[in-house]
């Protein structure tokens, strides 16, 4: 039987640490009351006020800032809130104060993440580790990211490596270096041992000391071995102290077998050969060791490094000595097998166990199973009984025949890999802390990331020189007045940032040994460039202000926005330091700060500074002139150290040292080309790069004057190319291209992960020639590259995560250089940057491998398909694998029921949007990052608005998508809403988009995003919004008056008009940036017109000169001018003829002077007349075919000329029988082959042209009855309608039949200036003379759907751009506006009944809504579109409305005493009664029976089925309501509560109140129908029975509680009671215990509504919020859950709401609107077991997912019967004849069922 067991033989203790990120919200002194943060003041407040710090900080006083960096509270302080340890506060006041020294040597306190070291053999544990690699990393990863924001990563240096490369010397060395790392710097777990039944062999030594060589070598011999193979490949090395001997590099000693071998064979025949090489060598190191050993000449600690395995060596140095604390963080993990060593013989077994082969027997290795037993069995136990170290031990029984077989050991890895992840998450969630600090403290992160670049560069600075002294005597404070600053400065490379960062690091002790151990100096440091806040000086000086106030201890009650008011912020905060507290600032790279705010001219530079302050700054001398600046302020010549070329002997003497540090040296041959190097430079970043060079250097090596070079740039060069040799072009390539192409750096994984996808690398260095899931490269290839470039590629922090980033710009520039100058190559790799962060290949999505034998030419970066696998494929077939990248996730969440705790994914927020705008991906950064309302949220929670801001804008400048620029508007016109409330920033988008979306489709995406992930925060949902699309154009102003403009051209990009002033110049404006992009000047010759061809290459000017100027457009130089002549008959009695109009083809230009009959066509591309076209009467307009083949000229009599452009010939003329006038415009319909003739009067002639030489006539539309002149003629987009506007009326024609589809006509006092259709031909846009505003009018209805004002003056003409559907109006003050049709028109897609919603019915099945405004119609829409469908029209006005269950049928009444009995499907009215005028209408709960109350005459109880009366009630009933049962109708008189039975209409049972008190409300109870509550005037509250006529319950409300009673609701079982008086709070009552608790609401309540069940109440509340009114905001609509209290839905409403209605099956809300429109809401609580997910499957979004439903569905309209059906008089009622009434009886009302009592009662 075979059995895994794990058995833990100690588990230490777990435990949880606290978080240790600690907020500055408020302090209150001792004694004193609470600080208040008066965000009022407008002044600069600085008070030394002594707050008391919190526990577990040790600081004597503190600050409390309003920080504008700071967001709003994100996470709870169970989070993120908690206390610090006291290490971690020490921690954060060494890093604000500046103390270098006292940080953690190898991180600071964020810079974490958590690495696990694999120790193992690698043949043994080959499964383990695949499994662990496949299945636990990606997992353990993830729950890191999202647990904790950091990374997890493994490193196992034998994955993925030739396993003859296992036993490297090289490979151990670099092992043991990483393992040390990792025990150094790991955040959490750090160590992982897999033991089995193998000890592994003896290492081969890289590297031997001579003399133990030597004694070694003597000691083979004596014992009679070979040693030639010893003296062969090892090789005695004089510049290592002392000498040594080293082993020959594999690829030089096995050159020769190589070349000599068969190309097919190579690998095979050299891995033979290097096998037989390192077991002759580790025999004869073995023997030699023993023998020595023996002899006492070798002791045992010397011994054992040649004796003992790689495996033991690394538990050894990773448990040995360990403290217990330590040890927490490891575990091993023993496989043991019993009864292994019977199995010995089998093969296979060879791999898991030690085995030696004597003769024919194959035996165990007993000496190194004893090795082992003295590891597993003695060296660990040990450590278990002394400390906390988790051990597992798993016995595993063999197969008998097979010994440990396959399946034997998939059941102990699927063991192990279920352990592993229970083991590696409880250490975790042990050791890791959840630091919110760079989420919550920006700040505080950005000290951090300045002091990590301190740390690292200081760590670099090697070369001592006298700058360090001046800078450390400068630093000292003196007696003596007012100081200036210190200035550094030098060329690049002299080490200004290293002099800085070491400065930096020792201040703080320098100060403390001059002034005393209980000084506490404050150093503040900035490398300028290196962060986003230290770029512009508006946020440098922020956060240096606010970090020397947390210091200080200063109260800043306000930050200003001003620029200068900050630096007078600065110099005030300066003032606060003392001898007791100095204060040091360094600044690093002036030069490197942005232009902005004028910062390059220093003068925000303080000159004169207090005693106590220290400020040093360092800049490059010939960079924008800041050195010259600095000279200008600072004129103190002792104040400037330059940094210059070192001296060569001290540089000779530094390399000398650092040589000797790490054991190695020069010979005296070597140290000449050394000197002749040091001769030509002595910058320190040159000496670096020597000694980079010369520490590799073998006393044999051949050096001569070309092995170093002379320049630091040749340097850097030379050492990129060694690496490039030693690792493989290729992925050093892509490697280094890829740190230096990303915006901030890339983490080890990141780098990983993305050369894993990059199929140019992995098919360069794949050792496999059959790859595997998962397909990635080895870690080995990043370790070997950060080794190779160690202190030129550094690692700094930011936030949780540690980058790799270039020391220098130096190195980032020639790195840039020789990786990214190919275009193609970089577009490719910023696509595979993009994919990456997008998470294109992550969750097991596979990716395309092309194994092929090339280097691969490109990336491969499509989305693909998984293709069919196949064993036996050639080796170019293609294939998919999982490379095992994470999902990138805007945001880690670390709880899902809490949402709002979250760390931020910064990595991608940094890196995304830089690489999609560069790889030209403009799908994937609208959709993947603009359109994603995770991102957005995401940025407003994290208080990033005006960034998220930049970035749509950015995207809009690459896309030109509308879209986007429309969704820029609208979160500029929410900003207040959303960055106070971020939740309902899913309904806020929601309300704004769905008016818009069929209008603007791209915005969809968003829309279905809002739709996913909005509930998450926001339950209130909209489903129809009725929202008045707020707009404003773009606007440009041209001049000082619209008489001056001659004319306005749109072109192909909606931002670029062309404008022609009367003055000549001829301008190309961007109207967004308002920047003058071209201009033309005409050479003062007066311009009558412009045009464009098609193709914009060509801009052509008509002039009083009578030529026309032919312009390059993208130029804007002149070609041609060519002149237009008439016919002699032209001329107007002798005067001059002017150009009368122009027009263009796509080659020709076609002219004709006023009163002429020839028509001039000139070719554009040469310039010259070709020929004129001679017309029978006067030209008035000339129109070209879409295909630029004829010309079509209208004259006077209304006739047009038909010409072919290419030959110049007369085809055909045509004349219309309206040939009084002349031919204002001719239309070319070229899909159906007509042209349509319109005369000055709007009369038309239409012609089909199909055969061109002979037209035929189709029709004449006679359009004369109007006196007005035609001022504009449109023909639609899809040809099927023609606009006629006139200055009296607009006329609307159909093509396809020729007849009047409508007309508008304007008012006696009103001329229409121009009017336009919408895209889509459904509404009208047009413009009024004298007025200064758009209007849009509906085409179906006539109805005017908006009004859009232009501010800037009267509209005189409108223009419309084809190409973007955009309208541009001139104003009358000369300003150009720029509108989008599609926002305009998308305005009249709001249904409207043009009067306020008075009240409303929602339909059984909630499809269908029924609203009343207070006139003689009813209005049916349908709930899902928001559309009006059908219009009741009544006689009179609608008083009454009632629907039955299924809504199929509806009773109204209206105020001429009328009752109808409507058919809702069909709208018919198929009943109608006479005689009445009622007061109310009720219909009973099974559909059978309708209650008429009267106020005057009796009421009546009939039915619906017949109209036959059932009885009279004689008593006055008000607001009344039927029992459940259908068995009464319950009302209030004056002090009475009554209860009529339906059936006999008498009062069966009632409640009379005392005298004096009256009722006030009363509700019936839904789950019990027997029982009401009601509440009287003594402020009472009654549960009454009606079965016995008896008070059950009375509870007592507070005195003047029902003062102002605005409603009053019950919950279905009866047991709470909620009452609004309209104010601002919600009372709950208890009618079980009488307590009244009352919960707060966001505003004053205008009307509430409990749902069915119980759980939620919506309301609709108005608040005084002068923010929100300058939004817009009326009154908030807000869903709130009763359980907790919690308000769960905030949404803003932009009109006055009339009426709320509240549905009693989905939780949909309806609201009614003054303006007659209604908005529908739906309630998705996230809390709820079952989430009504009915956002999808609403019409509205069906309409935005089907392009064949957007079109809008008729209204129509049904009016009432003349004739009534019934009257009714005072006691009877006579009918005309038999009723069409069909209502199916959904029960008997003699027959109730009788209902339960509530359990409220019992």
């Amino acid at each position: 039987m075979n059995e895994s067991r794990f058995c833990c033989q100690r588990h230490g203790p777990r435990c949880q640490s606290g978080d240790g990120s600690w907020e500055t919200a408020k302090f209150v002194l001792p004694g004193k009351e609470e600080i208040p943060l008066d965000n009022g003041d407008c002044g600069l407040v600085i008070t030394n006020r002594r707050i008391k710090a919190p526990p577990g900080l040790e600081l004597q006083n503190l600050v409390v800032l309003q920080l504008r960096w700071k967001s709003a509270p994100m996470w709870p302080s169970g989070a993120g809130g908690r206390l610090p340890c006291p290490r971690e506060s020490a921690l954060r006041r060494a890093a604000l104060g500046g103390n270098v020294l006292a940080l953690p040597p190898h991180h600071v306190p964020t810079g974490r993440s958590v690495r696990v070291f694999i120790s193992a053999n690698p043949d043994d544990t080959e499964a383990e580790r695949n499994a662990l690699k496949e299945h636990v990393y990606p997992k353990l990863r993830d729950f890191c990211r999202e647990n904790y924001g950091i990374e997890f990563q493994v490193v196992d240096l034998y994955w993925g490596i030739d396993p003859e490369e296992w036993d490297s010397p090289e490979l151990q060395r670099l092992r043991m270096k990483m393992l040390e790392e990792c025990l150094k710097t790991s955040a959490g777990p750090c160590f992982v041992g897999l033991v089995g039944e193998k000890y592994g062999s003896i290492r081969v030594p890289g590297e031997v000391e001579s003399a133990e060589f030597e004694m070694i070598l003597d000691a083979a011999m004596e014992a009679g071995l070979d040693t030639r193979i010893l003296e062969e490949w090892y090789c005695r090395d004089e510049n290592a102290v002392p000498p040594a001997y080293y082993l020959k590099p594999k690829s030089q000693m096995l050159m020769n077998n190589h070349n000599s071998m068969e190309p097919g064979s190579t690998k095979a025949k050299t891995d033979k050969a290097w096998r037989t090489v390192l077991e002759e060598i580790k025999k004869i190191f073995r023997t030699s060791i023993l023998r020595l050993q023996e002899k006492g000449m070798m002791k045992s600690n010397q011994a054992r490094k040649f004796l003992c395995s790689a495996l033991e060596d690394e538990l050894d140095f990773a448990l040995g000595k360990q403290t217990p604390a330590f040890l927490k963080k490891c575990v091993c993990y023993i496989r043991k097998i019993a009864n292994f060593d019977r199995h010995a013989r089998i093969p296979e077994m060879a791999r898991y166990m030690d085995i030696v082969e004597n003769g024919d027997r194959i035996m165990r290795n007993q000496e190194a199973y004893e090795r082992l037993l003295k590891v597993r069995d003695e060296f660990i136990p040990t450590l278990v009984a002394a400390s906390n170290l988790r051990v597992y031990s798993s016995v595993t029984h063999c197969d008998m025949k097979l010994g440990y077989s396959q399946e034997v050991e998939s059941h102990y890895v699927e063991g192990l890999c279920k352990q592993f992840y229970e083991d590696m998450v409880d250490i975790i969630q042990a050791t890791v802390q959840q630091n919110f600090d760079a989420e919550t403290d920006p700040l505080y992160d950005e000290i951090l990331q300045h002091l990590s670049l301190c740390k690292t560069f200081a760590s670099q600075y090697k070369h001592k020189c006298e700058a360090l002294g001046l800078v450390h005597r400068y630093l000292l404070p003196t007696k003596s007045g007012r100081v200036s600053p210190q200035v550094v400065y030098g060329g690049p490379c002299t080490g200004k940032t290293l002099l800085i960062a070491e400065a930096a690091k020792q201040a703080y002790s320098w100060l403390q040994k001059e002034l005393g151990p209980e000084t506490d100096p404050v150093v503040i440091v900035r490398f300028i460039g290196s962060t986003e806040f230290s770029t512009d000086l508006r946020t440098l000086l922020q956060s240096i202000c606010e970090q020397i106030a947390i210091n200080y201890c200063c109260l800043i009650r306000f930050l200003p926005n001003k620029i200068r008011e900050m630096r007078e912020l600065l110099v005030s905060l300066m003032s606060e330091s003392s001898f007791q507290r100095p204060l040091v600032i360094l600044l690093d790279a002036l030069e490197q700060l942005s232009d902005a705010d004028e910062a390059r001219k220093l003068w925000w530079l303080p000159v004169h500074l207090p005693r106590t302050v220290r400020l040093v700054v360092t800049t490059l001398p010939n960079k924008h002139g800041i050195l010259q600046r600095l000279r200008c302020l600072v004129q103190d010549e002792s104040r400037y150290v330059e940094l210059t070329q070192r001296d060569r002997k001290m540089c000779s003497q530094t390399l000398k040292q650092q040589l000797l540090a790490i054991k190695r040296k020069v010979t005296s041959g070597q140290q000449i080309y050394v000197n002749e190097a040091l001769a030509k430079c002595t910058l320190p970043m040159f000496v670096n790069l020597i000694f980079r060079e010369v520490q590799h250097w073998r006393s044999h090596k051949d050096v001569d004057a070309t092995s170093l070079c002379s320049t630091v740039h040749e340097s850097i060069e030379q050492m990129f190319f060694s690496i490039e040799n030693k690792l493989g072009s290729r992925f050093v390539f892509r490697a280094l291209g890829y740190i230096t192409m990303s915006r901030s750096g890339l983490t080890e994984m990141e780098l990983e992960d993305i050369l894993s996808l990059d199929n140019s690398v992995l098919g360069d260095i794949m050792v496999s020639s059959s790859p595997k899931n998962p397909l990635r490269i080895s870690y080995d290839f990043v370790a070997k590259l950060k080794e190779e470039l160690e202190g030129y590629l550094i690692e700094r922090q930011v936030r949780n995560v540690t980058l790799m980033v270039w020391a220098n710009r130096h190195l980032h520039l020639i790195a840039q250089k020789l990786y990214l100058s190919n275009e193609e190559d970089v577009h490719q790799m910023h696509s595979l940057l993009a994919e990456y962060f997008l998470g294109a290949w992550s969750g097991g999505r596979k990716k395309i491998f092309h194994c092929d034998n090339n280097h691969f030419a490109s990336l491969n970066i499509t989305h693909n398909r998984n293709p069919h696998h196949h064993s036996d494929k050639a080796s170019t077939d293609k294939h998919s694998y999982d490379r095992q990248t994470p999902e990138q996730p805007w945001v880690f969440q670390c709880n899902l029921l809490e949402p709002d705790i979250f760390f931020v994914n910064h990595r991608k927020m940094t890196e995304l949007l830089y690489h999609l705008t560069r790889s030209g991906r403009t799908d994937d950064l609208m959709y993947g990052v603009i359109m994603n309302f995770s991102w957005l949220y995401t940025m407003i929670k994290i208080g990033q608005f005006d960034k998220a801001l930049a970035d749509i804008d950015l995207a809009y400048s690459y896309s030109q998508e509308k879209e986007l620029k429309f969704l820029a508007t609208t979160l500029r016109s929410i900003k207040m809403k959303v960055t106070h409330n971020p939740a309902s920033l899913s309904a806020e988008l929601q309300q704004r988009l769905l008016p818009v979306v069929t209008s603007l489709p791209k915005l969809r995406h968003l829309l279905l995003e809002c739709d996913k992930d909005g509930p998450k925060y926001c339950s209130i949902v909209p489903l129809h919004s009725s929202m008045d699309v707020t707009y404003s154009p773009e606007r440009l102003p041209l001049c000082s008056s619209y008489m001056q403009i001659v004319e306005i051209l749109p072109t192909l990009a909606p931002n670029i008009v062309i404008v022609a002033l009367e003055d000549g110049s001829v301008s190309t404006w961007d109207v967004e940036s308002r920047q003058l992009l071209r201009q033309i000047d005409t050479a003062r010759s007066v311009v009558l017109g412009i045009r464009l061809t098609s193709d914009e290459k060509y801009l052509v000017v008509a002039t009083t000169k009578n030529t026309l100027l032919i312009y390059d457009n993208h130029k804007s130089c002149l070609l041609f001018e060519v002149e237009v002549k008439g016919s002699k008959h032209c001329g107007i009695t002798g005067g001059v003829a002017f150009i009368n109009g122009f027009t263009l083809s796509s080659h020709h230009a076609l002219a004709w002077l006023e009163a002429s009959k020839d028509v001039s066509v000139i070719d554009l591309l040469y310039g010259w007349p070709l020929y004129q076209f001679h017309c029978w009467y006067e030209v008035t307009c000339v129109e070209c075919s879409p295909d630029g083949q004829y010309a079509f000229c209208g004259q006077y009599l209304n006739t047009t000329s038909i010409f072919h452009l290419g030959s110049g010939e007369k085809l055909a003329t045509v004349t219309s029988e309206f040939s009084g006038g002349f031919v204002k415009s001719l239309l070319i319909l070229d899909t159906i082959y007509q042209m349509v003739m319109i005369d000055n009067e709007g009369s038309l002639s239409v012609w089909n042209t199909k055969e061109i030489t002979n037209p035929r006539i189709i029709e004449d539309y006679d359009c004369r009855g109007d006196d007005s002149e035609v001022i504009g003629i449109e023909l639609s987009e899809d040809q099927r309608s023609i606009l006629i506007c006139k200055a009296g009326s607009i006329e609307v024609l159909d093509t396809r039949l020729w007849k009047m589809a409508e007309k508008f006509k304007a008012k006696r006092s009103e001329r229409f200036v121009a009017a336009v259709l919408s895209k889509n031909g459904q509404s009208i846009v047009a413009s009024m003379e004298n007025t200064s505003s758009i209007f849009v009018w509906r085409r179906d209805s006539g109805q005017c759907m908006a009004s859009l004002v232009e501010v800037s003056g009267a509209i005189v003409k409108l223009i419309k751009s084809t190409h973007h559907n955009l309208l541009l109006s001139v104003a009358s003050s000369g300003v150009l506006s720029v509108w989008d049709i599609d926002i305009i028109t998308a305005m009249s897609n709001i249904d409207k009944t043009g009067k306020r919603i008075q009240a409303l019915q929602l339909s059984g099945r909630e499809d269908f809504v029924f609203t009343m405004d207070g006139s003689e119609s009813i209005h049916k829409w349908n709930f899902g579109t928001g559309f009006i469908e059908t219009v009741f029209k009544h006689e009179g006005i609608v008083e009454n409305c009632v629907l039955t269950t299924s809504g199929d049928l509806m009773v109204t009444s209206d105020d001429k005493c009328n009752q109808y009995i409507w058919q809702t499907g069909t709208g018919e009215n198929i009943f109608r009664i006479n005689g009445q005028k009622i007061a109310q209408l009720l219909i009973t709960h099974n559909d059978q029976f309708v209650v008429s109350l009267c106020e005057q005459n009796a009421s009546r109880v009939w039915r619906l089925a017949t109209g036959h009366k059932v009885c009279n009630i004689l008593v006055t009933l008000q607001n009344a309501l039927i029992t459940t049962a259908n068995t009464f109708v319950v009302g209030t008189t004056k002090n009475k509560l009554l209860a009529v039975s339906l059936w006999s209409g008498s009062v069966s049972k009632k409640f009379i109140c005392d005298d004096g008190i009256t009722i006030v409300n009363f509700k019936l109870i839904p789950d019990s129908p027997d029982f009401v509550v009601f509440i009287t005037s003594t402020e009472t509250v009654f549960i009454w029975s009606l079965a016995d006529e008896s008070i059950c319950r009375r509870v007592q409300l507070p005195s003047n509680f029902l003062k102002n009673l605005e409603d009053f609701q019950i919950s279905p079982n009866g047991k709470l009671g909620i009452v609004s008086k309209g104010d601002e709070n919600i009372s709950v009552l208890d009618l079980h215990s009488g307590k009244l608790r009352l919960v707060h609401a966001a505003g004053i309540i205008w009307r509430q509504k409990l749902s069915r069940d119980g759980r939620y109440l919506v309301y609709i509340c108005f608040r005084d919020c002068e923010e929100d009114d300058d939004a817009g905001v009326v009154s908030s609509l807000i869903v709130m859950r009763l359980a907790d209290g919690k308000s769960i839905g905030t949404c803003s409403l932009y009109k006055a709401p009339t009426f709320l209605c509240l549905s009693q099956r989905a939780l949909n809300i309806i609201v009614g609107f003054e303006d007659g429109s209604i908005g529908t809401y739906t309630v998705v609580d996230r809390v709820d077991a079952a989430l009504k997910i009915k956002i999808a499957t609403s019409n509205s979004r069906q309409i935005v997912n089907n392009a064949s439903q957007k079109v809008r569905p008729k209204c129509s309209t049904f009016t009432f019967k003349a004739i009534a059906d019934c009257v009714w008089r005072e006691s009877t009622e006579v009918f005309s004849r038999d009723s069409p009434i069909n209502v199916s009886d959904s029960g008997e009302a003699e027959a109730p069922t009788p209902a339960k009592k509530s359990e409220l009662l019992q």
